[in-house]
């Protein structure tokens, strides 16, 4: 089968020292302190054996991630920008939706011919933290397209339990549209788990700010929307995403590139906005936090969150204090999994109150699948979705 195959060298920082376990996977933890000048492929490799657990899936979309564009894209030194656990040679892709081909015998709930969308986060199930729910922090997690073997390939092997079926879809939508909003669910997840599950949901009537209108921040916008925010303010620095933020629920947009040649900083904004009170929910899914975080914590309103989804390997100064006296939290949130995050969010894109199709910028065939990511960097796409078969 064909499949997009990234390889890179492994040749630690200086000052890095890999722990044993790192060195003797080759699975990195921090993959911008070890992996360097990745390659991108596409090559011939065989189709992947399944377990009796396991299903075979043949790929029909593949969404581009901006974990693919760090991993795509170097620093100074040739290294990777991506902070988080990798593992090369690895076929990449983690978005996707596809058509069961094949099941292993102790599958039960799947079917040859069954329409799935499936987590990219693989819990072993067996460590304390998956046995006390919180999958996305398993101990032993593997990352689809990332430390372990992904979407942008023509088949994947996949668990039962990591599949969700989406045959649902198909009362309300196209064929292809089925499988182009499926292949959404995984980075909607992301934005649903930081804000309902690990952040614990708001009450309508709130104010909501988002900082990052890539993929995850256009579906924080959307789910706010929702779930009753009287009014979502947007910040980024590009134009085009701002537009689609504005068309899937934000109330106000601004270019924080047109404001550094101001005195007005995104704090002062909110406040005004806010009429002195502040925002009661903040999303961070930029991974800029040396500056959203200062903005944020200034622009707080009493009992305020900061839901912090943006992944960069960076340390903020807080005014604590500030913290205490508001009664305001941080939150980090990781992952899709568990809680009824698909399961729910399935639902609402059957039932039509989710609109998410216009987060859908680009398409692409498989062989450009290279050219989707080396466009994605230019981050003015909302969601790039690779057609692979």
């Amino acid at each position: 089968m064909k499949a997009l195959v990234v390889e890179a060298l492994w040749e630690p920082r200086e000052g890095y020292l890999p722990a044993e376990k790192e060195t003797l996977l080759r699975r990195a933890s921090m993959g911008s302190q070890v992996w360097k000048n990745p390659v991108f492929e596409i090559k011939d490799v065989s189709v992947p054996d399944i377990g009796v657990n396991e299903v075979l899936v043949r790929v029909k979309r593949c969404g581009i991630c901006g974990s693919d564009t760090h991993i795509y894209e170097n620093d100074m030194d040739g290294y990777i920008l991506f902070s988080g656990p990798a593992r090369f040679p690895c076929i990449i892709g983690h978005e996707y939706s596809g058509v069961v081909e094949k099941v292993g015998k102790n599958v039960d709930t799947l079917r040859h011919g069954d329409i799935v969308a499936a987590e990219s986060i693989h819990w072993c199930g067996k460590c304390t933290p998956c046995r006390s729910g919180a999958f996305n922090q398993c101990q032993k997690v593997e990352l689809i397209g990332i430390t372990k073997d992904g979407a942008l390939a023509e088949f994947i092997c996949a668990k039962e339990r990591h599949c969700w079926k989406i045959d649902s879809l198909r009362e309300r939508l196209s064929e292809d549209d089925v499988f182009s909003l499926g292949a959404l669910i995984e980075p909607i997840g992301c934005a649903y788990n930081g804000i309902f599950i690990s952040g614990g949901g708001f009450k309508p009537g709130i104010t909501v700010v988002v900082y990052g209108v890539g993929p995850i921040g256009l579906a924080a916008v959307a789910l706010s929307r929702l779930a009753g925010a009287s009014l979502i303010l947007a910040f980024d620095t590009i134009d085009e995403r701002l537009s689609i933020a504005k068309s899937m629920g934000a109330d106000l947009v601004y270019n924080i590139n047109e404001l550094k040649n101001t005195v007005i900083q995104p704090r002062d904004i909110v406040m005004e906005r806010t009429k002195g009170v502040g925002a009661e929910l903040q999303v961070e899914s930029a991974g800029a936090a040396p500056f959203t975080v200062p903005e944020m914590e200034n622009s707080l309103a009493v009992n305020g969150k900061i839901i912090y989804l943006g992944r960069a390997a960076a340390s903020v100064p807080l005014m604590l204090d500030t913290l205490v006296s508001g009664a305001n939290s941080i939150i980090g949130a990781r992952g899709h999994a568990g809680y009824g995050i698909y399961n729910n969010i399935i639902r609402l894109i059957a039932s039509g109150r989710l609109n998410v199709k216009e987060m859908i910028t680009s398409t692409y065939e498989f062989k450009d699948a290279i050219g989707a990511i080396k466009n994605s960097t230019t981050r003015t796409d909302g969601k790039s979705l690779v057609f692979v078969s």
